[in-house]
């Protein structure tokens, strides 16, 4: 039971003193990039999702 305490001891000294946590505009800055990137990410999924189904259809279309 002492090394668990000794543990937990130990991980809350690391977080408050030995981690250096981001500014407000560090973690603003970061999130602003993360939201771009999601949205870029969701547009190009969607580009390539409608140009596959107009090919699908075009095949299924010749095909019928």
């Amino acid at each position: 039971m002492a090394k668990v305490l000794d543990f937990f001891k130990d991980s809350y000294s690391e977080v408050t003193e030995k981690v250096t946590w981001p500014t407000w505009s560090q973690l603003q800055n970061s999130a602003v990039i993360v939201l771009v990137a999601s949205v870029i990410i969701a547009l190009l999924i969607f580009v390539m999702d409608k140009a596959s189904s107009n090919v699908l259809e075009l095949i299924y279309g010749v095909a019928s």
